[in-house]
């Protein structure tokens, strides 16, 4: 057990998942999940703003073997703060299944940024939703971005949409590629050929080091999993008919954060489809894509 104590509001996460119809392709890429603790070995942050169940290593390989995925991408969760030790022991565990993204501070040293890259780490996570974190220091994280290009690693960007205006000059000032957590989280409310979108898809366009993550659809949608988030559908398709080599998913296990529900993982992969039609784009998001950003390093 873990010598925390979850938030009294937490979500566990979904205890029985249904299995997916959709069959996915072998060798398919879990591109975004996490592994929390567990707490009594790899204490969470104190200057954390939630405290989470445990969802171990081994509970995440479970959920990969279940859903029919091959691989997984690690990305560290705010929890854990910039103490890696959790996902660094779950990617040293995988056999080489298993890359991750890392989040560091400035003053990491060149020994210990080498060490992360022999764990597996491929990526800096850079965490922009302000109810998540305290004031962003964009000098410093300029410096690591800096300190990052020579090791061909990539940055994860976290953000919501009404904020990229303010954000978009300095995401496009980074020096290396970029990729966008769940599209932005757009306002499906909003047209999906409105004007707030289409500020995400000329970012994207206007930049070709500039990937997304088409995922989450649960913390994007307004109508929710009994109408199987379909507002989402017109955004994520968008994204991924437009730029098919530049897109990720993941399911993004064990969901942190979530308030209103908790969604069936299962169901989720059974998203993946209405997202990417046809059998040529899912090999892309599901296989080249993130075997290229990742493994080919």
């Amino acid at each position: 057990m873990s010598e925390f104590v979850m938030d009294a509001n937490w979500l566990h996460w979904h205890q029985s998942p249904s299995k997916p119809v959709f069959k996915l392709p072998a060798g398919a890429v879990d591109a975004h999940c996490h592994v929390f603790g567990p707490g009594n070995k790899f204490p969470f942050a104190p200057e954390r703003k939630y405290t989470p169940c445990d969802a171990s290593k081994q509970q995440l390989w479970d959920l990969r073997q279940y859903l029919g995925f091959s691989r997984n991408v690690i990305v560290q969760a705010t929890c854990h703060g910039a103490d890696n030790s959790a996902l660094v022991d779950a990617l040293e565990a995988s056999n080489g299944l298993a890359l991750g993204v890392a989040t560091i501070k400035e003053d990491i040293t060149e020994a210990e940024l080498d060490k992360l890259h022999a764990a597996g780490v491929r990526g800096v996570r850079f965490n922009f939703v302000k109810r998540l974190v305290d004031a962003l220091p964009f000098n410093s994280l300029k410096r690591i971005a800096d300190r990052i290009v020579s090791r061909d690693w990539h940055i994860v960007i976290y953000f919501e949409s009404q904020d990229l205006p303010e954000l978009y000059d300095f995401f496009t000032s980074l020096p290396t590629t970029l990729v966008v957590d769940h599209m932005g989280r757009p306002d499906v409310s909003k047209p999906v050929d409105g004007d707030d979108f289409a500020l995400f898809l000329k970012f994207m366009q206007e930049n070709d080091n500039v990937w997304s993550k088409v995922s989450c659809p649960e913390r994007i949608s307004i109508v929710g999993p009994d109408n199987n988030y379909l507002d989402v559908v017109p955004f994520a398709r968008k994204v991924v008919e437009h730029f098919p080599d530049r897109v990720l998913w993941g399911t993004d296990w064990p969901h942190p954060n979530m308030k209103s529900h908790m969604p069936d993982d299962g169901k989720l992969v059974d998203m993946i489809p209405l997202f990417a039609p046809t059998a040529e784009l899912q090999q892309k998001l599901l296989i080249d894509n993130p075997m290229r950003l990742y493994w080919s390093k």
